[in-house]
């Protein structure tokens, strides 16, 4: 291989894979994983590799140029790709926070660029230099940064409305394509677009992190305060005399005494594993790394196991005693995986 292949191939790859780097290393909660990134980019090569069968069919069935599709078409097909991998994410809890969101969601713009850039520079091996440069700094930033944008808006107003309506995740996609279509019409020069998505991402980067660091400080304040609170109650030996006890004692007219007692246990599991998952990320936050242990993962076998006793019923009945949010969901998913 020539240098001057391996040049082009360093300045259309390296861009967006040092900057995805950048946001790992100031995750100073250390939220996300570099296994979850590194299977999250692959999910983006995939993501790649669909559109591109479907562009090719839309293409060769649809009256359009190549300009005309490559502005109104391929935003649309493309970013649905990588937002179905995005919300499956979201949906399955594996983002908690706008901080993970945006890392997350610029891996998989990241993994899209790769594929996109390794295609193109097949295709175009005589292209120029500054061919690759648009294609690294600009192109392929922009994948990762609308993609980004479009977990981040998701992750926002899905959290707002406290639901997985499926409409929450309009707006994110319709920003997401608008700024794809906006940057492939090319009103500016190349040179110039790619240095617009230079100077305007970072600093969208940096502030969405500094807010996000600080919801993330506030969130384990007062979620491991009232954790505390749970468990301290329920080994006081004086459950009887709460709100809690109050309310499980309501329960016993609805479910049997063995159930009933089934539901305690899992309230008092559930919330040690919430207040060691918070643990953990004060403790990341501080700079250590504490191993999760086989006995927080017996301990979430017996969750299994109480969940299946207790059944669908037993839990919806919990969800009054229990801070079930997106981000309680997050933060067990964290804890064990």
């Amino acid at each position: 291989m020539s240098v001057e292949i391996l040049l082009k191939s360093a300045v259309g790859l390296l861009p967006v894979a040092c900057f995805l780097s950048a946001l790992v290393f100031l995750d100073s909660y250390k939220l996300v994983r570099l296994r979850t990134v590194l299977a999250v980019i692959l999910l983006g090569c995939l993501a790649a590799g669909l559109a591109y069968l479907v562009n090719q069919a839309l293409f060769g069935t649809l009256s359009l140029d190549f300009r005309a599709f490559s502005r109104y078409v391929a935003p649309v097909t493309e970013e649905l790709l990588k937002a179905a991998v995005v919300i499956w994410l979201i949906q399955s809890h594996r983002i908690g926070f706008l901080v993970d969101a945006a890392i997350l969601g610029f891996a998989v713009g990241a993994g899209f660029a790769i594929i996109e850039n390794i295609y193109y520079l097949a295709l175009f091996a005589d292209a120029g230099v500054g061919t690759w440069i648009v294609r690294g700094f600009g192109t392929a930033v922009m994948h990762g940064g609308v993609t980004a944008i479009f977990a981040m808006i998701s992750l926002t107003l899905i959290e707002r409305s406290e639901t997985s309506n499926p409409l929450g995740y309009l707006p994110g996609l319709l920003a997401a394509v608008a700024l794809h279509s906006a940057y492939n019409h090319f009103f500016l020069s190349p040179i110039t677009s790619t240095l617009g998505i230079l100077v305007v991402l970072p600093p969208l980067m940096c502030a969405v992190y500094i807010q996000s660091e600080k919801a993330v400080s506030n969130w384990l304040g007062h979620s491991f305060d009232a954790d505390t609170e749970m468990l301290e109650l329920l080994h006081s030996g004086q459950l009887s005399d709460s709100h809690v006890g109050t309310y499980l004692h309501e329960l016993t007219d609805r479910f049997e005494g063995e159930v009933v007692a089934d539901l305690l246990c899992y309230l008092r599991i559930h919330t040690e594993l919430a207040l060691r998952a918070k643990g953990i990320l004060m403790m990341r936050e501080a700079g250590f790394e504490v191993p999760i242990g086989e006995n927080t993962r017996a301990r979430f076998a017996e969750l299994d196991y109480l969940e299946k006793s207790i059944g669908r019923t037993g839990r919806l009945a919990l969800m009054p005693l229990l801070n079930m949010s997106r981000k309680e969901l997050w933060q067990l998913y964290m804890l064990g995986r």
